[in-house]
């Protein structure tokens, strides 16, 4: 080899050493950072010129990439089923010091019913039983306003959901701009790479998504329903939220380059991600557990409504409990929607406005004395307070759309209903807990392919060190060469 040629190999080993230590440094910068993949600086030979770098690569997995996404994307989706449900659940069935369960209320009111039956001459009894089935109205007042708050908060949280998504969608396509072009002219792209995977990785957040990758590093996104997110142009993800709910209301769906990806009327679904999430239990969990409620509140409208006691065959008229739609009784086994929310206790045996709580003993509550079972004003007269609680143990049907009790006593589909809305936000935890587990797996699994590890970044800088210094060892020995022939020659 001439000392030429010794020279310049030298001298391209200290020029690849120092895009090699640079390349270190940066790995060791970027370690803690969120989204940082490690950067190899890829070494090549060149016959009679020596070693070069060639590329700059970072170290990725695809496959253990995509695993993430679907991971995180079902973990948000669980986790704000599971947020929604608990809210309801706490509010309704889970307070044990007060009691507020449908379930409870129901046994409570029975109870005060038997206590009064027992002594149908004493007005405190008589008093007492009006205050809980006021409170049992109450509670399901209470817990219908609950379940329509939890279906606005989700509102809401959609709307939050799609801005997120839209200003995500118009960063990804600033960046895969900028990595076609970098592909193009050669450019180190390995950031903007990083970049583009942690703007994926928080669109999977919201919604599921896959990426394909083309030519020259371009990409393109699709919802986990096959809609497109973005194809050389970010598409518009739109959606009209709803500022107040009632158990009537139906909330607006969202679209996507104007396909509607949730609600009853979607063509293409979403399948995982906060948004489908949100819109499950806005329009699916939600609904279902006022659905139940409004049956338990048509169940006591029923259970306590009056007969006519003459011969005149008049229908039957909501008694101690009545709603709006009162003299007409609901339809049976029926949800009417929103009744939970309405049902109240009868004015005239309500001691507050001035009403007389023996007309539960007596009827007559609706003011015709058709309806009138104590017809002799006998102050022990206890017939009429045992038939509304044998009332309360009859079988009746009920709505089967609920995913309650299709039949049994009152007592019985209310809790079935608690034991619904339990089993649902046990699965959705269940759920949540096990997709956090896979998420943590490959994130971890990623991680030991595109991690930072310091101890070999460093073993890797000593490498590079001894390289540089065997580098400039040669230099030196080849200048020193050189000074001797010229020496010779000049001599």
């Amino acid at each position: 080899m001439s000392l030429t040629s010794a020279l310049d190999s030298a001298r391209a080993s200290l020029m690849a050493s120092g895009i090699q230590s640079s390349t270190i440094s940066r790995n060791i910068a970027g370690a803690s950072a969120a989204g940082y993949s490690r950067k190899i600086a890829v070494l090549d030979n060149l016959p009679g010129a020596g070693v070069y770098v060639a590329a700059i690569q970072r170290a990725a997995s695809g496959g253990l990439f995509t695993n993430v996404l679907t991971a995180t994307s079902a973990s948000a989706k669980q986790s704000v089923i599971y947020d929604g449900l608990q809210k309801i659940a706490a509010s309704t069935v889970d307070d044990p010091e007060l009691d507020q369960s449908p379930t409870a209320q129901l046994n409570a009111l029975k109870q005060a019913l038997q206590k009064y039956a027992n002594a149908p001459d004493n007005t405190t009894l008589a008093q007492a039983a009006v205050a809980s089935a006021k409170d049992m109205a109450t509670a399901l007042n209470q817990a219908t306003r609950t379940v329509q708050s939890v279906r606005e908060g989700a509102d809401a949280d959609m709307r939050t959901s799609v801005q997120n998504i839209n200003q995500l969608l118009s960063q990804f396509e600033t960046v895969n701009t900028a990595i076609v072009k970098g592909t193009i002219s050669g450019d180190d792209i390995t950031d903007y790479l990083d970049q583009r995977d942690n703007i994926v990785s928080q669109l999977s957040q919201e919604v599921g998504v896959t990426m394909s990758i083309r030519p020259n590093g371009d990409a393109a996104l699709y919802a986990d329903s096959g809609v497109v997110l973005f194809d050389k142009t970010a598409r518009t993800v739109s959606f009209a939220p709803t500022n107040a709910y009632t158990a009537g209301t139906t909330g607006n769906a969202v679209y996507i380059d104007g396909v509607p990806v949730t609600g009853a009327n979607s063509v293409m679904p979403l399948k995982s991600g906060k948004l489908a999430g949100l819109a499950q239990l806005r329009d699916q969990d939600a609904v279902t557990y006022q659905s139940q409620l409004d049956e338990i509140a048509r169940g006591l409208i029923n259970t306590f409504r009056e007969i006519d006691q003459t011969a005149a065959a008049l229908p039957d008229v909501p008694g101690l409990f009545t709603y709006p739609g009162a003299p007409a009784m609901p339809a049976s086994a029926t949800v009417s929607v929103g009744l939970a929310g309405t049902i109240s206790v009868a004015a005239s045996v309500d001691p507050a406005l001035g009403g007389n709580p023996n007309l539960l003993r007596d009827g007559a509550i609706s003011g015709n004395p058709a309806y009138q079972y104590n017809t002799a004003g006998n102050g022990g007269y206890s017939t009429r307070l045992q038939q509304l609680i044998d009332g309360m143990d009859a079988s009746q049907p009920f709505d089967p759309t609920t995913q309650g009790k299709p039949s049994g006593n009152l007592i019985d589909f209310a809790s079935s209903s608690t034991s619904w809305i339990e089993n649902q936000r046990k699965t959705a935890n269940d759920n949540s807990e096990y997709q956090n587990t896979l998420l943590n797996r490959s994130i971890t699994a990623l991680s030991n392919v595109n991690g930072v590890n310091m101890d070999d970044e460093m073993a890797l800088m000593l490498q590079v060190e001894r390289t540089y210094s065997a580098s400039s060892k040669i230099i030196s020995t080849v200048d020193e060469m050189l000074q001797s022939l010229l020496a010779a020659v000049g001599n």
